[in-house]
């Protein structure tokens, strides 16, 4: 039943497979509260892990971490295998599992600089109006201007009291910038650090490779986000997946169509991602499902309602698991009547029908076959998962944690200097540079948990061997802090200011000399112009342009 170079979903009338050289042509999970999405999402994340994709899926419920455990036999689930004849192939064990977590918590840290993210994205996590989001984006231009690094909330803090008490300075190179626009800008800031969103801005940031771990035996990871306490603020939860996708997209490289993706990417709760989402924002997602298939990358999106997903971004999405939905309201019936209309319909039954009557563990499929077309939609029954149904226990994932391809890697966060550190030192007129400061050593006990030997392979160097009962984190070159996009802005600030010096002004130039260094800055900012239009800041702040 198990075919090469596919994934077997479950059996209706025949078995179902989603095909992986089509599986980056997208695809949707839906159904009501119940019906069995999460576990779907659990049988295609371990079917893609043993054929060698890795896989990225948040865990909203808390549930999903039992992927990371070996299943226990139940008789439902024997039944349910017999029933679709697989219980030949049907074994219980563990998929590799990497746990990731913003706050730090339930898996590595997962971090990114402020300048990575860009104006764009922070300024919808910010719920910023028209005006106040182009005050950010005259802060960031002067970051760029005067090389100061934007790594983490401070940074940006205090960088908008520096262009607040320059406000008449900046007018002259940038636009204006009103103090009461700087102090909606701080609220919005301070109601976002007690959210715990300063928790994610910060360094060593999350390097992409690190998502596509592979283990020895050739298997793929699943890396788990702990998304149980970041739902408690779906913008941040959203913007973070969306810039996930950006980051992505900007630093893959295009492989065109693949015999197997490089990265699946699990959308849950898809629905936040659209939720009061500006039209220019929801374009951009659309170019954005239908360029990063080039990549190597498929995107599935998980939510209850067809309806929560725009029509534009809904017809890139070819394959499709449609579990039960109900239809009392008039809205609920126009939710089914879409789904229905969606499939490639099936003359044994009626689709509209079939959506109000399956059953939990059941579901419509539609894979892309053959050249890419939908196959004619069937009523299916999902194989059981090999991996444990529910949560796993806190000692079983600290004892998964330890073991993990990244242990040391991420745990620590390093505060080196910055626009903070260089703002305080002009103030105090000492220019003083403050090196990271070396993380404490933590005695860590050994599990009681009996943890897979997964024998992972990974690119980048692994953590020094135990050292007198305890281990000692790899602490990376300060280099390899930087990701891809802020290392090309590095180079183009210093490009910057080599031109500046060619001008006779070497150094930086602040905000306050701008103004009375007018004739040069005239002559520079031709040159400037050149260069500004290379600076991209996430593929959504680029195709903006």
């Amino acid at each position: 039943m198990l075919e090469e170079g596919k994934v077997y979903l479950g059996t209706g009338t025949k078995p179902e497979y989603l095909t992986l050289k089509l599986a980056n042509r997208h695809g949707l999970i839906t159904g009501a509260t119940g019906t069995g999405k999460t576990v779907t999402l659990q049988v295609l994340a371990e079917g893609l892990s043993d054929a060698g994709v890795p896989v990225f899926c948040a865990d909203v419920k808390g549930d999903l971490s039992g992927i990371g455990a070996p299943g226990e036999a139940k008789d439902f689930l024997e039944e349910r295998a017999r029933t679709i004849g697989f219980s030949e192939e049907y074994q219980l064990r563990a998929a590799p599992t990497v746990f990731w977590d913003l706050f730090g918590q339930k898996g590595h840290p997962v971090r990114t600089t402020v300048s990575e993210m860009g104006p764009l994205l922070l300024s919808r996590l910010l719920e910023l109006n028209e005006t106040q989001e182009g005050v950010l984006n005259i802060v960031f231009k002067v970051a760029d201007d005067e090389g100061l690094l934007l790594l983490d909330l401070k940074d940006l803090r205090s960088l908008l009291v520096y262009v607040s008490e320059n406000a008449d300075a900046v007018a002259t190179s940038y636009g204006n910038v009103a103090k009461a626009t700087v102090g909606a800008i701080q609220r919005q800031l301070l109601v976002l650090e007690q959210q715990g969103g300063n928790h994610f801005f910060g360094e060593p940031g999350l390097q992409i490779s690190d998502l596509m771990q592979v283990t020895g035996d050739g298997r793929g990871a699943v890396n788990v986000l702990a998304a149980d306490k970041l739902m408690q603020t779906p913008r941040l939860y959203a913007t973070f997946l969306l810039w996930l996708l950006s980051e992505l997209f900007e630093e893959l490289p295009e492989v065109g169509d693949l015999d197997k993706p490089k990265l699946v990417f699990f959308f849950d709760e898809a629905h936040l991602l659209f939720d009061e989402a500006p039209k220019a924002l929801v374009d951009k997602v659309e170019q954005v499902v239908k360029l990063i298939r080039s990549k190597g990358v498929g995107i599935y999106f998980v939510t209850q309602n067809p309806l929560d997903i725009p029509e534009s971004v809904l017809a890139q999405l070819g394959n499709r698991v449609q579990h039960a939905l109900r239809a009392y309201t008039p809205r609920e019936q126009k939710a089914v009547k879409v789904a229905a209309e969606t499939f490639r319909p099936n003359p044994a039954f009626d689709t509209f029908t079939a959506i109000t009557e399956l059953g939990q563990g059941e579901a419509l499929v539609s894979m892309l076959e053959g050249k890419a077309v939908p196959s004619i939609v069937e009523r299916t029954l999902i194989r059981p998962p090999s991996s444990r149904l529910g949560p796993l226990k806190d000692e079983e994932r600290a004892a998964l944690m330890a073991a993990s391809p990244l242990r040391g890697v991420y745990d620590e966060a390093v505060d080196r200097e910055s626009a903070f550190e260089v703002l305080k030192a002009r103030a105090s007129g000492a220019q003083q540079r403050h090196d990271p400061v070396d993380p404490p050593r933590t005695k860590r006990e050994s599990p009681g948990f009996s943890v897979p030997d997964f024998g992972w392979t990974r690119s980048r160097p692994s953590a020094p061997a135990p050292e007198s009962g305890y281990d000692e984190p790899r602490r990376p070159r300060l280099d390899e802090y930087e990701s891809s996009s802020e290392r090309r802005r590095r180079e183009e600030r210093e490009e910057r200011a080599a031109r500046r010096d060619t001008y006779g002004y070497g150094g930086r130039q602040t905000v306050a000399e701008a103004a009375i260094k007018s004739v040069v800055r005239s002559v520079s900012s031709q040159v400037g112009s050149q260069i500004g239009r290379a600076l991209v800041r996430g593929v959504l702040g680029s195709l903006l342009k």
